[in-house]
């Protein structure tokens, strides 16, 4: 009976001590969740707070230059003029600074890099409140050199990161005899480490060559042949304000996609600038449900397109001349274009946003296999050529910065902010 009893014990005490190390393993990860979640409620408000000063900064701007603008037109000298022009150039080049910030945020960019550039925005903030024209001049000058740097370092890190994984993928091809499965079970070629060949099916991450340098690409290629290419909206019609946006992930779950980028430029709600009019597009569009966005407003426009049909792609110069045609899989404006029948036709222009160093979307062909994907810290006219040296029938540049999201069986790039509209790659 008394070895009996102490074999209970025995028992018992481990299924205590069992028992308590579970709740000790469970506790530890309660806490670390609550710590995780502490983090992204102290950086939402932090970014929040960001917002509210920027917005009361940029109200007494614009006051300020309503009241010089409306001043006597006699009594309106040189020096006055000046000043409008500097108040001026402070309003954009704040506006440009924030939403650079709000795009490294929804970016893969570190967070003490988020946090440098929000202390030196909050010290624009702080010297534009105070009038200090000539001393806000000097900090851009240093916020545009830290961007810089962070954009360079961003580059760095992508290049080195394609370079692993082409090391990684040509390794599986040595051991699978030449092939690798995709996330769609179709079989794939691995990529070399640099490589100016996109792949013929499925997904690759490349360092591609150009007369502009060298760029990491991701890049997905689906054959019209088994391929619909399909256009998706959150929204069911046109919208004006506060308009429904998705996820990319969520896009390609509920069309059973397998492969997705993001769409066409549109107006974040967190963008200041973007007040009023929130989450909208304003380029014509036309979804999987044969509806047509934003038709009456793009009759004129001068803006590109590309047009998917079954079994064909075609892209345009001009979305005016472009029919309401419904037989069509889905077409979809933005711009620039940057290639047409292989040649280069963007070369850059006064737009800062472009000429910036960033991630840079793009929907191509070559023949009649279609590529979407991602040219990684490049301005846009570098993109370009980068689509040249890939032998890109045409390629039109989508939107891009902390909107930029691939998918193949997983986020490549991104998640980045939720879209109003997106590009989808389906089985036919």
């Amino acid at each position: 009976m008394k070895a009996n009893n102490f074999s209970k014990y025995v028992v018992t005490h481990k299924a205590v001590i069992g028992l308590t190390v579970a709740l000790l393993a469970v506790l530890g990860l309660s806490y670390w969740q609550w710590q995780e979640i502490q983090k992204v409620q102290t950086e939402q408000r932090q970014q929040e707070q960001l917002l509210t000063e920027t917005e009361t900064v940029l109200a007494q701007v614009r006051t300020e230059l309503q009241d010089l603008q409306n001043s006597d037109p006699h009594k309106t000298n040189m020096e006055l003029q000046a000043r409008i022009e500097v108040i001026e150039e402070t309003y954009q080049d704040l506006l440009t600074v924030y939403e650079t910030i709000d795009d490294f945020e929804n970016g893969s960019y570190p967070q003490n890099q988020i946090s440098e550039m929000r202390k030196l925005f909050a010290n624009l903030l702080d010297l534009t409140s105070k009038r200090d024209y000539e001393g806000v001049v000097e900090a851009m000058t240093e916020v545009t050199k830290k961007i810089a740097e962070y954009e360079a370092d961003q580059a760095q890190k992508l290049l080195a990161a394609a370079q692993a994984e082409a090391a990684k993928l040509a390794a599986q091809q040595t051991q699978t005899g030449g092939t690798t499965t995709g996330a769609t079970g179709t079989t794939t070629t691995a990529s070399a480490p640099a490589s100016n060949d996109p792949p013929s099916n499925g997904y690759a991450r490349q360092v591609v060559s150009s007369d502009a340098g060298a760029f990491t690409v991701s890049i997905v290629a689906g054959d019209l042949g088994s391929t619909r290419v399909i256009v998706d909206t959150a929204s069911g019609s046109d919208c004006f304000n506060d308009c429904p946006v998705l996820p990319l992930a969520e896009y390609v779950g509920r069309n059973g996609a397998y492969a997705g980028i993001n769409g066409s430029y549109f107006c974040p709600a967190s963008y200041p600038s973007c007040a009023g009019k929130t989450n909208t597009f304003d380029l014509l569009a036309m979804n999987k449900d044969k509806v047509y966005f934003n038709s009456d407003n793009n009759v004129y426009s001068n803006n590109p397109g590309v047009i998917f049909s079954p079994g064909s792609v075609r892209f345009i110069g001009a979305v005016s001349g472009w029919g309401r045609d419904t037989g069509i899989d889905g077409m979809l404006s933005n711009y620039p274009l940057l290639v047409a029948d292989g040649n280069v036709v963007f070369g850059g222009d006064d737009d800062p946003k472009k000429g910036s160093k960033g991630n840079r979307s793009f929907v191509a062909n070559r023949g009649s296999i279609v590529y979407i994907g991602v040219v990684h810290s490049a301005t846009v006219a570098e993109s370009a050529r980068v689509m040249r040296a890939m032998g890109m029938e045409n390629a039109l540049n989508l939107d891009d910065g902390g909107s930029t999201a691939l998918w193949f069986g997983g986020y490549k790039v991104g998640p980045g902010r939720a879209l109003p509209n997106v590009i989808l790659f389906t089985h036919r």
